[in-house]
């Protein structure tokens, strides 16, 4: 355990090659954002203000259980909150090609890469939680799956490892007693498209779960969901309008659903000039709202895993290093 930054999960198979390149999704993201973490300061970017990377090597990063070793009652019903027929089918290249456009992927939808690198994904959110619960603060370099449910995948994710995570840690037979006394689970979603397929897990029983999605109230998905909380802006919001709203919203929620854990999805895709954003937050005012919202959780004493949620750019390397900025900003609170 080091003091200059937060626990930060990663797994080398997060991303993996040969992705189309003219594909939607940046499928190197990860990869990329793994490298910014461990070669930017300022003397490699001029916009940092980092004295020496925020990593100092890949060694530093905790890592997720490889695929193979990942249990599957974390995910599947009875005791994960997936059904077991659609983990099963997708595991195994079953999905139709319907499915599989629904979810976006298409052809690549079976890929064995793929498959490996959604579980490892989950697993990465599992761990990323565990750390927080012990070290109040933690991270993973992947993460944010929200579009999907129990049932079937969309919008480029498959399995919900906000929703497979909460269960995790307020099932204490389920994570053998890594995660002890959390009952109430609280995801503050702030990717700019609504969290509808975390919404549609409800509340996971007793109120397990509770859902914040502040969002870009035109943008994706066209049918919302209802999530405990929903806040929809306008196209074009700033800044300041931002702030204001997260403010409310993240300090109300807090305070109804008195959370033992957060879950904190950092979606990038609000930057002004996100390919599928609408809304206009500057590179600041993410890194303003990333730490309003990860001091509000130590302030409070609430342990909290954030993810990096979706984020779209042609310039890969320029969209890694907004993701590093949760990173960065789990580090100057830590």
């Amino acid at each position: 355990m080091n003091r200059f930054h937060a626990p930060i999960v990663n797994h080398e198979h997060y991303s993996f090659d040969d992705w189309p390149e003219t594909h939607t999704f940046p499928m190197d993201k990860f990869k990329r954002l793994a490298h910014a973490l461990t070669t930017t300061s300022r003397k490699t970017h001029v916009s940092s203000n980092l004295p020496r990377p925020l990593v100092k090597d890949h060694a530093h990063f905790f890592r997720p259980l490889d695929f193979h070793d990942i249990p599957m009652e974390w995910l599947a019903e009875p005791t994960g909150p997936i059904c077991g027929t659609f983990l099963h089918r997708f595991l195994h290249n079953k999905l139709s090609d319907e499915e599989k456009r629904y979810i976006g992927f298409r052809g690549e939808t079976g890929r064995p890469e793929l498959i490996q690198r959604t579980v490892l994904e989950v697993a990465g959110t599992v761990l990323a939680c565990q750390l927080a619960f012990h070290y109040g603060i933690a991270s993973n370099v992947a993460g944010g799956t929200h579009h999907a449910h129990a049932t079937g995948g969309a919008g480029y994710t498959i399995l919900n490892d906000l929703a497979i995570a909460a269960n995790f840690c307020t099932n204490e037979r389920l994570n053998q007693g890594t995660v002890r006394g959390v009952h109430r689970v609280l995801v503050v979603d702030c990717d700019v498209h609504q969290g509808d397929g975390t919404a549609k897990f409800g509340d996971l029983g007793e109120g397990r779960l509770s859902t914040l999605s502040i969002h870009c109230a035109s943008n994706y998905p066209r049918l919302k969901s209802l999530s405990t909380y929903d806040v929809g802006l306008r196209d074009g919001c700033t800044d300041d309008e931002y702030m204001d709203v997260l403010k409310f919203s993240v300090t109300k929620a807090m305070d109804e659903v008195q959370p033992h854990l957060i879950i904190y999805d950092a979606g990038v895709d609000v930057f002004e000039g996100d390919k599928l954003g609408r809304l206009s937050l500057t590179e600041h005012g993410i890194r303003r709202r990333d730490r309003w919202v990860l001091d509000e959780c130590v302030t409070k004493g609430i342990p909290v895993a954030a993810v990096v949620g979706g984020g779209y750019d042609k310039d890969v390397d320029e969209l890694a290093r907004r993701h590093a900025i949760v990173h960065e900003e789990c580090a100057y609170v830590w």
